[in-house]
């Protein structure tokens, strides 16, 4: 046994960490992740909004809860990037899954900017990240809004008060 303590002994010598002096800077690493806000909103047709602080831009999907009600989507219509500002609760776009079809309405006032044209390709992203609003989520456009569109969104469901509504609606 003290044999086996004596040829490891070296090894953690070796294995020690080398003092560094004052002057070196320690590096470190910065993770990206998809940021959590409090602006995201919810509407009784389980689309999302999640608005920038300034509530001038923002971001719209269906809801992850939408996603699982409609099983596997296999074709998203996509908004069209018009240009003309869009009425809340006017159909942006489509979802269809094996079990249903389903529109995507406006969750507010608010003008398309430009689409996720990964849904085009491989709509299935909705199922698997249905609410992530970065690169290669499953949000569907995003979008402007307005002074109407950002009083809208006071009246629309958080994350709590939409829990409460989807488990009711079961």
């Amino acid at each position: 046994m003290a044999s086996i303590a004596r040829s490891l002994r070296p090894v953690a010598v070796r294995l020690a960490p080398r003092a560094t002096p004052m002057t070196a800077r320690t590096a470190f690493r910065t993770f990206s992740t998809t940021r959590m806000t409090a602006l995201r909103k919810y509407t009784k047709d389980h689309e999302w909004i999640d608005l920038s602080a300034d509530q001038k831009t923002g971001v719209v999907g269906i809801s992850e809860y939408a996603a699982e009600q409609l099983g596997d989507v296999v074709y998203v219509e996509l908004p069209e990037e018009s240009g003309s500002w869009i009425e809340q609760g006017d159909g942006i776009g489509a979802v269809e899954s094996v079990k249903s079809a389903s529109d995507i309405n406006a969750p507010v006032r608010l003008k398309i900017v430009s689409v996720n044209k990964l849904l085009e390709e491989k709509p299935s992203t909705i199922n698997k990240v249905p609410e992530d609003d970065s690169h290669g989520g499953g949000w569907v456009a995003k979008v402007e809004v307005d002074e109407a569109g950002a009083q809208q969104v006071e009246a629309l469901m958080d994350a709590e008060a939409y829990k409460t509504f989807t488990s009711g609606d079961e």
